[in-house]
């Protein structure tokens, strides 16, 4: 059955500019404001949920809708743009039926009889491009691959073999070109307590498949990976397929469980994974983390209550703003005497999300951060800023937009190949709220202060999303 013809009235995620845009649109010689400038060559891709059909169940999720590409292709001062779906089997499925057919998160409860145990991926989260190949990633389902130029869907690359879990948040390792991953929920079936652990080196080739066996199961969105160790935030965002089938939702926070970190060499077997604990908080995404002597340092965006998810009730949450925190995992520690705790210090007071660096320093010790931010301090994942913060002399620098205007996560790009840390521009998609349309932005990431470089406008609006990242002209 199609959803209630009303039911984008009653959901936020299906109004405004979280509302999707169902066209697939190809607009060359975007007007340009300012100068984008020439030495940056190559693509912007951006992935985010855009649902091709209204959906089944009036409590729609923002994480659940198809994945939409949005490719800003940026040579010699000019931009050209180009947004195509996602055509997971789940896509294609619903799109030869003409309505949609899954639940929100392919819940069997509300899916279409005829559709149950088929995949239900939507690809909808990040997009990455890795040994030659460009994949659409969402943390149920293996990566898409999408030809880089047409963003013609090529289907699935089995990265996670039987584990069938991947992250949207694979990490690049710098120095060996290692696409390091994991995928919770591992295994056959929904919730499971397992999460599978991945290396593909730079050629394509999966190098290392492991399982390891979790606290419970949680919603694990995002992973720290430094040089020389792997690290598994279980945090009380559980899973549940008995909650599901009992009418209450499937993701929900639960406090009581508390907070678990796994800690593993990554040339180490998972027999060795070292359990460290603190009280209940969420992270979505790090900002970056590194190592000193015995001592693991992770910066991420922590929130101390999990957003965007309801109570295991069924009762709605409570807006809980992000803040960068830094997390202190010391290795020395005698385990018989429970040193195993995680020491926890905010670093920064503004709230903000969808952190960043220059990715050349991924899992090592770093100056540069960047930031979407909110300077209404009002604890919605709303932003109206661009921040960067400065880890080496404390200072950080904002550039606040224009009232109505949200900016999405800014992506640092190196100004070349032989730049220093932190030398380069930030790139972001800005939603003109008064206008409602989408600009692509271009700031330079040593004084994002003075606003953008350069914008190049398109005719209409890009719904608000999650990842996005670059590609050299050169590589593609």
């Amino acid at each position: 059955m199609n959803a209630p013809a009303n039911i984008q009235h009653k959901n936020p995620y299906l109004s405004g500019n979280f509302a999707p845009v169902r066209s697939e649109d190809d607009f060359a010689d975007l007007k340009i404001t300012g100068a984008i400038p020439k030495e940056l060559s190559g693509s912007y891709f951006r992935n985010g949920p855009n649902p091709q059909f209204e959906p089944r169940d009036a409590f729609h999720h923002w994480f659940a809708g198809d994945g939409m590409i949005h490719a800003f292709h940026v040579r010699d001062g000019k931009a050209s743009y180009r947004n195509r779906y996602v055509r997971t089997p789940k896509y294609l499925l619903e799109n030869k039926a003409g309505h949609s057919m899954f639940g929100t998160f392919g819940n069997p409860m509300t899916s279409d009889p005829s559709v149950i145990g088929k995949d239900s991926g939507v690809a909808n989260t990040n997009i990455v491009w890795h040994a030659g190949k460009l994949l659409a990633l969402e943390e149920g389902h293996q990566p898409f691959e999408l030809d880089p130029k047409t963003l013609e869907s090529r289907g699935y690359v089995p990265y996670a073999g039987n584990a069938n879990r991947f992250t949207a948040h694979p990490k690049i390792d710098p120095q060996t070109g290692e696409l390091v991953f994991f995928g919770y929920s591992a295994g056959e079936g929904f919730f499971t307590d397992e999460i599978a652990y991945g290396v593909v080196d730079k050629t394509g080739k999966v190098t290392r498949l492991d399982r390891i066996k979790a606290p419970f199961c949680s919603m694990i969105h995002d992973f720290f990976v430094t040089k020389n160790y792997v690290l598994f935030p279980v945090l009380p965002l559980t899973g549940s397929m008995q909650r599901a089938m009992s009418g209450k939702p499937p993701f929900a926070w639960e406090p009581d469980k508390g907070s678990h970190i796994g800690v593993m060499r990554r040339d180490a077997s998972v027999d060795t994974i070292r359990w460290f604990t603190t009280d209940p908080c969420y992270v979505f995404h790090p900002m970056n983390m590194w190592e000193e002597g015995e001592k693991i340092f992770v910066d991420s965006m922590q929130y101390e209550v999990a957003p965007l998810f309801p109570n295991v009730d069924g009762s709605g949450g409570k807006d809980s703003p992000a803040k960068l925190s830094r997390w202190t995992f010391d290795l020395s520690g005698d385990l018989a005497a429970n040193t195993n705790t995680v020491k926890r210090d905010y670093i920064d007071d503004l709230q903000g999300e969808f952190p960043r660096l220059d990715e050349r320093r991924a899992g090592l010790s770093y100056r540069h951060g960047y930031f979407a931010a909110n300077t209404k301090a009002d604890g919605k994942i709303m932003f109206d800023a661009i921040a960067h913060i400065d880890h080496q002399t404390g200072e950080k620098a904002v550039y606040r937009f224009a009232a109505g205007d949200v900016p999405g996560e800014p992506v640092f790009v190196p100004r070349n190949a032989k730049a220093g840390e932190g030398d380069g521009f930030l790139v972001a998609t800005v939603y003109r709220g008064n206008e409602n349309r989408t600009d692509f932005a271009v700031f330079d990431a040593t004084d994002i202060a003075k606003g953008p470089l350069g914008t190049a406008a398109l005719p209409r609006r890009v719904p608000f999303g999650f990842h996005g990242n670059w590609a050299p002209a050169k590589e593609m």
